[in-house]
């Protein structure tokens, strides 16, 4: 009688949390992720057995290592893919302070390991590498900041977002790591591009980024050394550029034969910034091929769900991250190739590392939380919440 009189409200059903977000996920680019760690375990099998031979480990120390910090990594991009956009900020605001903080304490608690940059926290059955953590919670913050600046009165966000990336790459200088600093400053110009920078900006940028390339190839020995090697018309056989160069040519289209490869008993990085040297000579171009194709379904998939997106924090932010995370892997190959200078940078889920894992794991699960289908309502809808 009641509900006859003043009516009944309808009762919402809430779909469990695990339908709800396998509904509404990217399946595409999850399955790229794990057909990605799956390549980096079956190529950290013929890498890494070398360098635990040479350092005296158990043959497959490297690969169970590996699978631990990569299973890690896993875990936590699920996890973080059931977040709303809200939870995401947070979690990348509250992630960048401490990594920043962490970025600071470099110079002071930091370690080098014997390769002339103080990049890493030494933990004796661990090490940590700060700016691997950095980069996710980085491009958060910025994309936060830009899309504040949008808001009727809202805080000067571009500039303030252009000031907090030159501290960071200041920071991330004087490691030196300029790989990182160049990664984080792309990072900012496509966050601040989709946010509606002019292309004349963009270019005056360029142009001082070009500057600064030149003040730090004279001031630093670490930075023009490397540009010099990636500039010399021969490469030295003996290299770590010159022995990838030559198992690149050497692996063919089909490659030399599972675990037939040489160049991973040469090469004392082979297990982490050249393992595609690795896949092109034991497996071949086709390999290679199929390790692009699904770096580049990540990406394009990520940008393409991305402009259906009326959240202008969640579009700069997967924006942000997805060409964040498709550079990385540009780079880590291009320098194998000899198309960039070394820089020290993993090739994510595929490279050895435990913080490169876990914090691509990180990155993909933000990215994978900001592309799932969420309901975009009515135009009318977006006017009325405007008023």
């Amino acid at each position: 009688m009641t509900e006859m009189v003043y009516g009944s409200n309808p009762v919402r059903v809430s779909e469990p949390v695990l339908p709800h977000w396998w509904r509404t996920i990217d399946k595409w680019t999850l399955t790229s992720v794990f057909v990605l760690f799956g390549l980096g375990l079956l190529l950290g099998l013929a890498a890494s057995v070398p360098l635990a031979t040479r350092n005296g480990l158990e043959p497959f120390y490297y690969v169970q290592r590996q699978a631990f910090f990569g299973g890690i990594g896993l875990v936590v991009m699920l996890a973080i893919s059931m977040m709303p956009p809200e939870m995401v900020r947070r979690l990348g605001v509250m992630g960048f302070a401490l990594a920043m903080v962490a970025l600071m304490l470099l110079p002071v608690l930091g370690t080098d390991f014997g390769k002339g940059a103080v990049r890493w926290f030494s933990f004796g059955f661990a090490s940590v590498q700060p700016s691997e953590f950095l980069k996710p919670g980085f491009v958060i913050v910025v994309a936060w900041l830009i899309a504040a600046s949008q808001d009727l009165n809202g805080p000067p966000g571009k500039l303030l977002s252009f000031g907090l990336t030159m501290v960071v790459v200041a920071f991330l200088a004087m490691q030196p790591d300029f790989g990182q600093a160049a990664l984080v400053l792309f990072a900012w110009g496509v966050v601040y591009f989709v946010g509606g920078a002019s292309v004349l900006l963009i270019g005056v940028i360029g142009g001082l980024v070009t500057l600064c390339g030149l003040v730090f190839y004279n001031s630093s020995e670490h930075f023009a050394r490397r540009i010099d090697g990636f500039l010399t018309a021969d490469v030295d056989p003996r290299t770590q550029l010159g022995y990838a160069a030559n198992a690149i040519q050497e692996g063919g289209f089909f490659g030399v034969g599972v675990g037939e490869g040489q160049v991973k008993w040469s090469l004392p990085d082979a297990h982490t910034d050249f393992i595609i040297a690795v896949a092109a000579e034991e497996y071949g171009l086709l390999l290679v091929l199929v390790i692009l194709a699904l770096y580049g379904a990540i990406v394009v998939r990520s940008l393409g769900r991305l402009l259906a997106e009326r959240d202008p924090f969640a579009r700069l932010a997967g924006a942000g991250m997805a060409c964040i995370f498709g550079v990385q892997a540009m780079i880590n190959m291009g320098v194998a190739v000899r198309l960039l200078p070394a820089k020290g940078m993993t090739l994510p889920f595929v490279s050895y590392g435990g913080s490169s894992a876990i914090a691509a794991g990180i990155t993909m699960g933000m990215l994978l939380a900001l592309t799932r289908s969420r309901p975009r309502g009515q135009m009318s809808d977006v006017f009325r919440r405007g008023r």
